[in-house]
């Protein structure tokens, strides 16, 4: 049992490495700014806030992580996308790989304008599954992967602070209906797999009031 955590510790640092990596090389902000404010403005803003729930905020996001989210979206070789998404699919068909390097790296480089909770009613069970996890449900903390104030790990675990609540809640449920499959080892998919309605309501409530 021990042999194998360690294994996974190994190969987790080394996908971050590399994810590291690949997403810093040759990053451009510069360049990924011109792309923001002609592609993506409209759903995500020039600077990555979003002003629209149903879209998520970027800027502050890991770099890491938003230059493996978009090459998710993207059909490779024929290949159907890892992460299905019509609308970001289409938006993603025509960026290079650099190009996607340097979105991400202007977004990164962003200020957050953080969402913030709006019903206290559920801050209470939602911060007792962020800290806690449910051990009887086998449900893991929140904290273990995205930090104790929703920060992430870049590459594999997205900061989740100041996301709104509607956001993450939706990207919950599809983790949970599997019909967003891209996280490492299905891990989130199993966490979602045993989270109530309410209960992931309150965990996405709770993150978006984190700082």
């Amino acid at each position: 049992m021990i042999r194998t955590a360690a294994m996974a510790i190994l190969l987790a640092t080394s996908f971050m490495s590399h994810a590291a990596e690949q997403a810093k090389s040759k990053a451009d902000p510069a360049k990924g700014k011109v792309i923001a404010e002609t592609v993506c403005v409209a759903c995500h803003g020039a600077d990555g806030n979003s002003p629209a729930s149903a879209n998520p905020h970027l800027a502050g996001q890991g770099a890491e992580y938003l230059y493996k989210q978009l090459k998710n979206f993207k059909a490779v070789d024929g290949k159907p996308a890892a992460r299905d998404n019509a609308i970001m699919g289409g938006m993603v068909a025509a960026l290079s790989d650099d190009d996607m390097k340097n979105l991400a790296a202007w977004f990164s480089s962003q200020k957050a304008m953080p969402a913030a909770a709006k019903d206290e009613s559920k801050i209470a069970l939602g911060q007792k599954i962020w800290r806690q996890g449910d051990f009887k449900k086998g449900i893991p903390a929140c904290a273990g992967c995205h930090g104790p104030a929703g920060a992430g790990l870049p590459a594999q675990y997205p900061r989740l602070a100041g996301q709104f609540a509607e956001y993450t809640e939706a990207q919950l449920k599809t983790f949970r209906s599997e019909e967003r499959n891209n996280d490492p080892e299905q891990m989130m998919r199993m966490v979602a797999a045993k989270l109530s309605d309410p209960e992931i309501k309150a965990v996405a409530e709770y993150a978006a009031g984190l700082r």
